[in-house]
């Protein structure tokens, strides 16, 4: 699968793809609970903990819902982290003002990161385009069948982030083909569980071998579930990106808080994620490097572990497989047992093929 050139107009090219460590996106969402103060510590604790991009939503309360207050507007699930409110007040208390995001993108970059969004409606693309100029589009699972809005960001011609969540095969074709016709040459998809947050059970890792073979699409995580087990997994799986939402402390609560990684975990996700990219490596065998050759010398091999005189005959009593590796390997022991020795071999002699005949 060939690298993706991420081109943002402020920030220095960034390639994501198998020849590169995961491309590791901290998702603010609604974690500045209304506070772009708040937004822009999260951005610079983003960037110590070494994350490559920043993620925000575009959208308001209008262009998500109606404002209903029954029915199915109204959020009823006592399982869910949302109970209690409709659909309209949840994205009211939780979107991200429209009149931030230029200072947002703009601190992003200052730090050299990638800055980008997700934008729910084809306005949200419009106004992306004109103020903020993403060099990358991210479209949630919960947009990922609304084809008039992947046709809207494909034809953008940027790369786009496709999250998997709830969506059948057939339905991800019909997203993929839309993409691919509309213009988008450039295509990620995020292996996804729609839930908040998820439990690892429910990851089906597997998956992404399967999208990237069915699709000939990169493929990646954006992730839910608690700690860092699940995508560092995903790693091992082929992701070349990793999606997680973050926030200062969980202490300071919000609407994500309950599955948002604080800044050591984000840390802790960007190196070990590098770490396990490091260590898939290519298919070897034999010394894998210049250091593990040094421990040749630390197998066993066979030596003179008694004086033996010219002549002598070998066996198992002056002659042993034993550390280091300078002897012959201990395959040979057989074919040794029994001859004569063509020399005197003082006690800690690496045998050789000439030692005996």
């Amino acid at each position: 699968m060939s690298q993706i050139i991420v081109n943002d107009p402020a920030v220095e090219s960034y390639s994501i793809g198998p020849d590169s460590a995961p491309f590791i996106i901290a998702e603010v969402s609604c974690n500045h609970n209304g506070d772009i103060n708040r937004a822009f510590e999260i951005i610079e604790a983003a960037a110590k903990a070494g994350a490559h991009s920043v993620k925000f939503q575009t959208y308001t309360a209008d262009t998500m819902t109606l404002d209903i207050n029954e029915g199915e507007f109204a959020i009823t699930d006592e399982k869910s982290l949302w109970t209690g409110y409709n659909l309209y007040k949840l994205y009211q208390e939780a979107y991200t003002p429209w009149e931030w995001h230029k200072a947002l993108f703009d601190k992003v970059r200052e730090f050299g990161m990638i800055p980008l969004s997700t934008p729910f409606d084809a306005t949200a693309v419009d106004f992306l385009e004109k103020e903020v100029n993403p060099g990358i589009y991210k479209i949630a699972s919960f947009e990922n069948t609304d084809i008039p809005l992947i046709e809207k960001v494909a034809k953008t011609g940027k790369p786009m982030i496709i999250s998997t969540g709830m969506a059948t095969s057939e339905e991800l074709e019909e997203t993929v083909t839309a993409a691919k016709n509309a213009g988008c040459k450039e295509l990620i998809l995020l292996q996804c569980t729609s839930a908040y947050p998820s439990d690892a059970e429910d990851a089906n890792l597997a998956t992404m071998a399967d999208m990237r073979e069915r699709f000939g699409v990169q493929i990646g995580l954006s992730d839910h579930t608690l700690g860092l087990a699940v995508p560092l997994v995903s790693v091992a799986m082929g992701a070349t990106v990793i999606e997680k939402h973050f926030m200062l402390r969980r202490a300071d609560g919000g609407h994500d808080s309950a599955f948002s990684l604080e800044p050591k975990e984000l840390e802790d996700l960007v190196v070990e994620s590098k770490r396990a990219w490091q260590a898939i490596g290519k298919v070897s065998y034999g010394p894998s490097s210049p250091k593990e050759e040094k421990s040749l010398v630390y197998r066993r091999s066979l030596y003179i572990v008694e004086d033996v005189k010219a002549g002598d005959t070998l066996t198992e009593e002056n002659v042993r497989a034993i550390r280091p590796g300078l002897g012959l390997k201990p395959k040979y022991m057989k074919e040794l047992l029994g001859k004569v020795a063509t020399a005197d071999l003082k006690r800690g002699t690496a045998l050789k093929h000439e030692h005996y005949k």
